[in-house]
């Protein structure tokens, strides 16, 4: 874990203008994430944007500090060199086992500003897979969201946090069903992405027209065969002849793509005479404020949205508490496992180099004090020292695998290589006047000579 780190801006602590900021349009992600790679000096690395978030989850170099890498991803994603301090102040930064929690609370969207959402992930399976098509995630990574996702999966299923609106796309959902049960009309969808997406499969369902407009016709054509819809071209929102009460957009523009005589016709061809309503989703918007303003047409933007989502995430506070102890656990059974993992090519040394001294000190014993015994007896007394120093091993290794567990890797690393002294001292080539009141009297620890042996 300890080469894995993540760095972005987010509304919850620099707010959605720093959002907007840090987003890299769809279209220019391909080459801005390789070239973020390799600028950064980072060897794996996944690019999340969101609505309410963008962050680099990163795997270091290992000639690099993980904390290292903050400054070069901002220069990477502005532009430019950043001054002294400003990268940390523009972004938040996590490593080590803090990157993996953060991930992990990503994922169950215990850090969106609707507590619970699952819109999360799809947005992080769409990441993963571009930048596996980028040859930029490896086996820390893979390792990484598979864990965050399973651990996501469990706590949606056991626990309340999804029960209610769980959703972004469920708040606007409900301002366009609410509209629409007051003046009837089709649903103008802008944009193809998981949240237009949701928006668009729920409300057909209910039997309310779909119309989809985006750049792409042929993606826009993709949404409207599935929700039972028509597609059109991006400037038919405007330019066209549809009739449209209510508008649900959200794409990756960096710029506004609805524009204020766009909304200005809208208005004109209104079945009821009242003013559209706009549901802007994107960051940045896809429709300026001050158009919708200076148009007549209400805007609900992604803040007012984010603030409607926190008072349904006030509702589930109690099932966050339980989530985020979900999340502990699962991180305490994961250091766990990699421990394991690591102290065990130690531990089976370990095992060895005892039932290795123990096999020595036989053949000793067997050409010396016990050369009278014979070969059956021999056996016996083989097999109980085999077991007997097993049951030795087995001691140090059930403290050690805690220890580790509770107080990291290093630990056993200072450890064995004290261990490693005693366990490689060649005591039994001694001359045996020498040998037998050592080991007789217990002394003969302090006195050995060291010769290591690398475990």
């Amino acid at each position: 874990m300890d080469r894995i780190g993540v760095a972005g801006v987010s509304w919850r602590r620099q707010g959605n203008d720093a959002v907007a900021r840090f987003t890299i349009p769809v279209d220019e992600r391909p080459q801005a994430i390789r070239e973020i790679a390799a600028s950064a000096g980072l060897q794996e690395v996944v690019y999340l944007a969101t609505c309410n978030r963008v962050e680099v989850v990163y795997v270091a170099d290992k000639s690099d500090p993980v904390s290292a890498c903050r400054p070069r991803i901002y220069a990477a994603i502005t532009g430019r060199t950043p001054a002294v301090g400003e990268s940390e102040r523009a972004m938040t930064a996590w490593v080590g086992e803090g990157a993996v929690e953060h991930v992990f609370h990503v994922a169950a969207g215990l850090d969106s500003a609707m507590v619970g959402e699952t819109e999360i992930r799809g947005q992080i399976r769409e990441s993963l897979e571009l930048s596996r098509t980028l040859g930029l995630v490896g086996p820390r990574l893979e390792w990484l969201f598979e864990e965050a996702t399973k651990t996501a999966r469990r706590i949606h299923g056991s626990t309340r946090i999804g029960v209610g609106k769980v959703s972004l796309a469920e708040v606007a959902i409900l301002r366009a069903r609410e509209r629409l049960a007051e003046t009837p009309s089709a649903l103008g969808i802008v944009g193809v992405s998981p949240m237009t997406e949701r928006c668009a499969e729920t409300l057909a369902q209910e039997g309310i027209e779909i119309i989809v407009f985006n750049r792409s016709l042929e993606r826009a054509a993709e949404l409207a065969d599935r929700v039972g819809g028509v597609a059109r071209p991006l400037e038919a929102l405007g330019g066209g002849t549809d009739e449209i009460e209510v508008v649900i957009t959200a794409t990756a523009s960096p710029d506004p793509v609805i524009t204020r005589a766009d909304l200005e016709r809208l208005a004109a061809r209104s079945p009821s005479s009242r003013p559209p309503l706009i549901i802007d989703m994107a960051n940045p918007p896809d429709v300026a404020a001050a158009d919708a303003v200076a148009a007549g047409v209400e805007r609900v933007g992604i803040d007012d949205i984010v603030d409607e989502g926190r008072k349904h995430s006030e509702q589930r506070a109690d099932a966050a508490a339980d989530a985020r102890a979900m999340v502990d656990r699962a991180l305490a059974d994961l250091r766990g496992r990699l421990a394991d993992k690591a102290l065990s090519p130690m531990l089976v040394a370990m095992q060895r180099k005892y039932q290795e001294t123990t096999r020595i000190a036989l053949e000793r014993l067997f050409r010396k004090d016990l050369s009278t015994l014979s070969e059956d007896d021999r056996e016996v007394v083989a097999r109980w020292a085999q077991v007997l120093a097993r049951r030795l091993a087995h001691v140090p290794l059930v403290g050690m695998r805690a220890i580790v567990r509770d107080k990291g890797l290093d630990v056993a690393k200072t450890f064995f290589a004290d261990v490693d002294e005693f366990l490689g001292a060649e005591f039994l080539q001694r001359p045996a006047a020498q040998d037998g009141p050592r080991l007789a009297s217990g002394e003969g620890d302090t006195e050995l000579d060291a010769k290591r042996v690398t475990l």
